[in-house]
């Protein structure tokens, strides 16, 4: 009896400490913050962490063979916050190091599937409108990753929720149906898969593709490293619903919470730096100012769980 009363004392704790904190963005080391958020209360985590041997200034730089080491442990809370059918999205880019590309992006994945995460697909974003340069032996980074991991195989995905337009490609190429077309064309190399391109006929819309074409966001200088609001965006339309909590434990500029408040969610942001917790904060306050209050929904969420 003693271990259910302490055992209940730590959620009731635990939920205290989500409420503190829903709808705001805290100053402080993720791993400290996300102590007090209890297991499973999380819908989905979208977050662009320091790279390594970047953002020095900002964040004091971590060293890329270290940087496994330090984000394992961050990576262990994201999984006891999050649902079981929540979904984690990691914006990151591996250097080039004397000559070559470091491989800590694909060790940190294969550790992260050791500690029970399923890598269950990676994103392309490409930047539209990337600086222009001139390297010794590579031309320049026009692109990064986005690394969905899961908890389990089962996962919230709302795919109508991000559909695209059908693209010019179908004037032409529906216009002349052959006779494969108009059946399930198996794939010839035995895997399984095929298609049915009769199916697209008369369709406005269709799924979108795992590459994201996005421009940079220049618009903020006070941050050293700033994704456009797009890009959580799409992924808070494709794995959340209205009233879910989305979080960033990497806040920076604050644009993960920005689009979460503009599609009527609520967020919960960290950042260990003062200056862009107080920036992040000033750009969340302007967006509630021309979009609905989540205040009536935070109110929602808690009115019948005891955690007042």
């Amino acid at each position: 009896m003693g271990m259910i009363r302490e055992d209940s004392r730590s959620t009731q704790a635990s939920q205290r400490g989500l409420r503190r904190h829903l709808d705001e963005i805290v100053h402080g080391d993720c791993e400290d913050v996300l102590k007090e958020v209890p297991e499973d209360s999380i819908d989905l985590i979208v977050t662009s962490p320091p790279y390594a041997d970047q953002r020095k200034k900002s964040y004091g730089g971590i060293r890329p063979d270290d940087y496994v080491e330090w984000f394992l442990p961050k990576a262990d809370h994201f999984f006891r916050v999050l649902k079981p059918e929540g979904t984690f999205i990691l914006n990151i880019k591996e250097p080039a190091v004397n000559g070559e590309r470091h491989t800590y992006v694909i060790e940190l994945i294969l550790e992260m599937r050791r500690r029970g995460w399923l890598w269950t697909e990676e994103f392309m974003w490409h930047k539209k409108n990337s600086y222009p340069g001139k390297w010794p032996n590579r031309f320049r980074n026009n692109w990064e990753r986005l690394l969905q991991f899961n908890k389990q195989k089962q996962f919230k995905m709302l795919q109508e929720a991000v559909m695209a337009p059908v693209g010019g490609w179908a004037k032409n190429r529906l216009a002349n149906l052959s006779d494969t077309d108009k059946v399930r064309d198996e794939s010839r190399a035995g895997s399984g898969f095929g298609k049915r391109v009769a199916n697209w006929i008369d369709r406005e819309m269709v799924y979108p593709t795992n590459v994201l074409h996005l421009a940079t966001e220049s618009s903020n200088k006070q941050h050293s490293a700033v994704f456009p609001v797009a890009l959580p965006r799409w992924f808070i339309k494709l794995f959340t619903e209205p009233g879910d909590i989305v979080l960033d434990p990497f806040i920076g500029s604050g644009s993960t919470a920005v689009a979460a408040v503009e599609l009527g969610r609520h967020y919960l942001g960290i950042d260990i730096n003062r200056e862009f917790t107080e920036l992040s904060n000033r750009r969340v306050k302007k967006t509630q100012m021309r979009v609905p209050s989540l205040a009536e929904r935070r109110s929602t969420y808690y009115g019948d769980n005891g955690c007042q």
